[in-house]
């Protein structure tokens, strides 16, 4: 198969072909490496715990990472990058003349600091299963009990729904923060009325 071909061939596969992805499912989605299921995480009440407390639920997610080859951490920025733009008040600032501009230009990316500065802390975390071939009743009860592990550690842990996933993916791919409601197609709303 020529260059064109290939070009021609991925110019009709969808989204989801492109990522490898088969089908999303419940909690997760089917790839051609398995069943891959996703726990939406964030630990509980950093702010109050002491060093020590947060030690120990680091020391507690890292075990379970280590004693569980089929988990991987997923860590997004679940809000807006601002740097493209704090790069361009920058630039604008150098080259601007006018006093007046300059204080305005300066004042919006001070702006940008404090939206940024107050979102700081904005990380999304989700652990995901690669699940071995399991019966459905098996495959429930062990997610079940993984999400119960989870909160004996101290997270707040849940299985991600379908439009977690989607979302997940669009952060991931797209860095699209700001979409609450992700079709399954085009136009799938406009279809529906």
């Amino acid at each position: 198969m020529n260059r064109v071909q290939k070009k021609e061939l991925r110019q009709r596969q969808t989204s989801r072909q492109l990522m490898g992805i088969r089908q999303l499912t419940e909690s997760g989605a089917r790839t051609a490496g398995g069943e891959l299921a996703f726990f939406l995480i964030r630990p509980d009440n950093l702010s109050v715990l002491s060093s020590e407390g947060i030690r120990g639920r680091i020391k507690a997610l890292t075990d379970l990472l280590c004693a569980t080859p089929e988990v991987r951490l997923l860590a997004l920025d679940s809000r807006e990058s601002f740097q493209r733009n704090k790069d361009w008040y920058s630039r604008r600032l150098e080259d601007e003349e006018l006093p007046a501009i300059r204080e305005l230009l300066r004042q919006d990316a001070a702006h940008l600091d404090e939206i940024q500065a107050a979102t700081a802390s904005a990380r999304e975390f989700a652990l995901v299963y690669r699940l071995e071939e399991m019966e459905e009743g098996t495959r429930l009860s062990f997610l079940r009990q993984t999400e119960q592990a989870l909160h004996g550690l101290g997270f707040h842990a849940r299985l991600a729904s379908e439009q977690d996933i989607k979302r997940l993916l669009a952060v991931y791919y797209q860095q699209d923060v700001t979409t609450e409601y992700f079709e399954n197609y085009d136009g799938e709303r406009s279809a529906n009325g």
